[in-house]
C-alpha cells in the first residue's frame, strides 16, 4: 500500500507540529517539532470534519432514498466532512423505513470521493407534535420494536425524542443499551424533563436553543437542563440559529459542545425551492425557511462553521475540535476526529485563509471540484 506524505502545520491531539505527516488508509507517522501556526506560511492540516446532522445537500434528500445519500456525501465532502450521520425527517413509518433501506445500502458501499456514512440520525418521528419546527406533522411515540426493526435496516447511532411525551422516559433507557446515542430535541419539555432524561442515559440536545424550551429564570426549561447539566450537544453556527451571543453562552457552559450543519437538499446549490422530506422549502439570503418564514434546515457546511467559529474568537485549534473530536468522542469513535498513528487517515488541508485545498477520507485524496 502506498504511503503519502503531507508537510505543514499538523494539529495533533498534542498540540500544533511542524513536519511531516505519513499516511495510508490510516495515519503511520507524525514526524515534526512543536510550532505557532501563526509564525509560519505553511498550510494547516486538521482532522476531517464530522457531521451528525444532514438532511440533504447537492439538490437530494436523505428521505428520497435511492442514490441520494451518494450525492449527498459527495456534496459535503467538498467542504471537508470526512464522515457523517443521514439523517431522517418525521414521516410515516413506510417513508422512514425506504429511506432507511437506502441509506444502509449506501452505508456498506463508499464510493471514491465521499465521505464515510456512518449510519443514521433519527430525527423523527418521535417528538412532540407541538414543537415540530419544519417537520412534517406524522409525530408519533417511539416504541423499542420499531426502533430496533429500522435499526436492522440501518445502523442508527442517534436517536433524537422529546422526553415529555408518556413512554419516551423508559425508551430512553432501553435505547442507550442498545448502543445508541438519545438526544433531546423538537420539545416543549421542562428543566425537570431534561434532567430525567439525563439520568435515564440521554447524552445530548439536538440543535440546541432551536425547537425546544427555552431559557427563563423561572422556568429554565430544555435549554436550561442543557447549559446546566450537559457534556454534549450538538448546534448549528451558522449564525441565523443561534445568535453569537448564544454560542458563546453555550462554548462557555457545555465543555463538549460540537457543531453540526442540518444540512438541506439546498446546500451547495442555487437559491430555489427544494424538499425537506415532504415539505418544500425555499433557499433565499442564505438561509432556508418554509413559506411561512420558519427556519427549516440550512445551507450550512462544515467548513464555514470552522470559519464561523474562528470569527467569533476561537482559536483554530478549539474550532477543530468543536467540528470534530467531540462528534467522534461523543459517538465513542476513537479512531476519526484525530490526527494520531492508527487512526483513520481522514483529513483536512487549510490554506492561511481557512479555505480547503485538499481533502483525505480513509487515505483517499477527494476531488473538490466537478471533473
Amino acid at each position: 500500500m502506498n504511503t503519502h506524505r503531507l508537510q505543514g502545520n499538523i494539529l495533533t491531539p498534542q498540540g500544533w507540529v511542524f513536519g511531516d505527516l505519513h499516511f495510508n488508509a490510516r495515519l503511520v507517522r507524525v514526524s515534526g517539532v512543536p510550532a505557532d501556526p501563526a509564525h509560519n506560511d505553511a498550510p494547516c492540516i486538521l482532522p476531517g470534519f464530522i457531521d451528525l446532522h444532514v438532511h440533504g445537500g447537492g439538490g437530494h434528500d436523505v428521505m428520497q432514498g435511492g442514490d441520494a445519500a451518494h450525492t449527498i456525501a459527495r456534496t459535503h465532502t467538498r467542504h471537508g466532512t470526512t464522515s457523517w450521520l443521514a439523517t431522517t425527517m418525521t414521516a410515516p413509518p413506510d417513508e422512514i423505513e425506504q429511506a432507511l433501506m437506502a441509506v444502509g445500502k449506501a452505508a456498506h458501499a463508499r464510493r471514491p470521493g465521499t465521505a464515510r456514512l456512518l449510519g443514521v440520525h433519527l430525527e423523527g418521528p418521535y417528538l412532540n407534535a407541538g414543537k415540530l419546527g419544519a417537520q412534517p406533522d406524522c409525530a408519533q411515540t417511539g416504541t423499542l420494536a420499531q426502533v430496533q426493526r429500522w435499526n436492522a435496516l440501518a445502523t442508527i447511532r442517534v436517536v433524537t425524542l422529546a422526553p415529555e411525551v408518556p413512554g419516551h422516559l423508559a425508551l430512553v433507557s432501553a435505547l442507550c443499551q442498545l448502543g445508541m446515542r438519545v438526544q433531546m430535541g423538537h420539545t416543549l419539555g421542562s428543566f425537570e424533563d431534561g434532567v430525567a432524561a439525563l439520568a435515564e442515559g440521554a447524552s445530548s440536545f439536538t440543535h440546541l436553543f432551536n425547537a425546544m424550551s427555552g431559557l427563563h429564570h423561572r422556568e429554565p426549561g430544555m435549554v436550561g437542563a442543557a447549559l446546566a447539566h450537559a457534556q454534549f450537544a450538538e448546534l448549528i453556527p451558522d449564525l441565523l440559529h443561534v445568535h453569537s451571543g448564544a454560542i458563546q453562552v453555550a462554548l462557555r457552559a457545555i465543555p463538549k459542545l460540537y457543531c453540526v450543519t442540518d444540512a438541506t437538499a439546498a446546500t451547495g446549490m442555487p437559491d430555489g425551492a427544494y424538499l425537506l422530506g415532504r415539505q418544500t422549502v425555499h433557499k433565499c439570503l442564505g438561509g432556508v425557511r418554509l413559506a411561512d418564514g420558519t427556519l427549516a434546515g440550512s445551507t450550512l457546511t462544515m467548513d464555514q462553521a470552522l470559519r464561523n467559529l474562528v470569527g467569533l474568537g476561537l482559536s483554530l485549534a478549539e474550532a477543530s475540535r468543536r467540528v470534530s473530536t467531540h462528534a467522534a468522542d461523543y459517538l465513542g469513535l476513537a479512531e476519526r476526529g484525530r490526527i494520531t498513528p492508527g487512526c483513520h487517515a481522514d483529513l483536512v488541508v487549510l490554506d492561511r485563509q481557512l479555505q480547503i485545498t485538499h481533502v483525505y477520507v480513509e487515505g483517499e485524496a477527494c476531488e473538490l471540484k466537478d471533473a
